[in-house]
């Protein structure tokens, strides 16, 4: 069944250019979220992030593509939307709103929709939906700057990103525990005790890639010819880069006999923090992908960007739909739900021989994305037929 979704409300003959790229960017961000399911869906199943078994592994690696994709995304729509606007003023003051909203959310909803779990002393959560809004009240500054100087900064953050580890030891001895603890929010610097709060995305090197998508506008906007032609040669550029110096790196150390093979070794990039290796691997790809998503039609084109326009509903309702297929799924197993595995999550505790087959994670995974389709879309008809609540544009 195909996605009959609304037109765009900006979709004036005039704004025909922009509104295909920016369905270029629904419809990858809407592939990006749907392999961020399966992710989720391997935290709750108890499969492990990784191992020498080509299915774990793989069913691991596609899904590195998700924060890379959505942040770098998150960067370029906010340029869209300033061309939209035209208004620095009032593009700063929505950054500053969401992004706060996005922490609370983080903090609240979305902490307990992963845990079902209500004392908040036990558990917390500074996830990706924490990332993403300190990064965008981050943004509400930097956008006052023009794109290339903002794109500028955000290559150089990646790049250099190793510096930020090192900048609490500049410190007087005594002033250096404290700020360490709250330098680890930004990149880590080393501090254990975050007093119950678990530190899953930091700020670095993320600000950067999000700075770096909204420099990357100056090329989205661009005549079409031009536009592919840097599309691609940035995007086979960043994989060309990842291959030759990962390999050199691999290369270069010495190799255990128990060692994973090559590709597997090359794919393994460190993700926490993302090195720049990591976002070479990831973005890469996603950018050279942009100009064949401009010209992609059809049913599965139309079912991704359904999923693409409302990101952060679909965010929200993911995590608390797999966290419920989890537990029917335990209990139709085992006679139990076994919610106490799940009391901090997206850190599962759950036995191996209590772990799901692949197979089971992959039936659950397609269950749970049909049924966001379908609750994707009927929100999506709601808020293009909604020009009137502007609240709608944060959800």
């Amino acid at each position: 069944m195909t996605a009959q979704t609304p037109a765009h409300p900006d979709a004036s003959p005039g704004n025909r250019l922009f509104i295909a790229r920016l369905q270029s960017i629904d419809l990858l961000r809407g592939v990006i979220m749907v392999l961020m399911a399966i992710d989720h869906v391997r935290v709750y199943s108890g499969i492990p992030s990784g191992g020498k078994e080509p299915g774990i592994f793989f069913t691991r690696w596609i899904t590195h593509f998700c924060v890379s994709g959505f942040t770098f995304f998150a960067g370029l729509g906010i340029f869209l939307y300033s061309e939209k606007i035209r208004d620095k003023g009032r593009l700063s003051r929505y950054l500053l709103s969401r992004g706060l909203l996005l922490v609370l959310l983080e903090l609240t909803v979305i902490r307990w929709l992963w845990t079902f779990n209500l004392d908040f002393r036990d558990f917390m959560l500074a996830g990706v939906i924490w990332m993403l809004g300190w990064c965008m009240v981050l943004m509400a500054a930097l956008t006052r700057l023009r794109p290339l100087a903002v794109g500028i900064t955000g290559l150089c953050i990646i790049a250099f990103q190793q510096v930020f580890q090192y900048l609490p030891q500049a410190l007087p001895a005594t002033l250096r525990p404290s700020f360490t603890w709250f330098w680890d929010f930004i990149y880590p610097s080393g501090s254990e005790d975050h007093a119950g709060i678990s530190v899953l995305y930091v700020i670095v090197p993320w600000i950067g890639v999000m700075a770096a998508g909204y420099g990357f506008g100056k090329i989205i906007t661009m005549p079409p010819v031009r536009r592919k032609k840097l599309c691609m040669g940035i995007g086979l550029s960043a994989i060309a880069l990842f291959l030759v110096a990962g390999s050199i790196l691999i290369l270069s150390q010495p190799s255990h006999p128990d060692a994973p093979p090559f590709l597997f070794r090359l794919l393994n990039q460190r993700k926490y923090p993302a090195s720049p290796l990591f976002l070479l691997m990831t973005l890469g790809p996603l950018i050279a992908l942009i100009p064949f998503a401009e010209k992609m039609t059809g049913g599965l084109a139309k079912v991704f960007t359904v999923f693409g326009r409302v990101p952060l509903f679909y965010y929200v309702l993911h995590i608390g739909l797999i966290h419920i297929s989890a537990l029917l799924v335990n209990y139709s197993r085992e006679g139990s739900p076994h919610q106490e595995w799940y009391r901090t999550a997206p850190f599962t505790w759950i036995p191996k021989e209590h772990a799901w087959s692949l197979p089971l994670l992959y039936l659950v995974f397609i269950v749970d994305v049909s049924l966001l389709f379908f609750l994707s879309r009927w929100y999506v008809r709601y808020k293009f037929a909604h020009p009137e609540k502007k609240w709608l544009k944060y959800l």
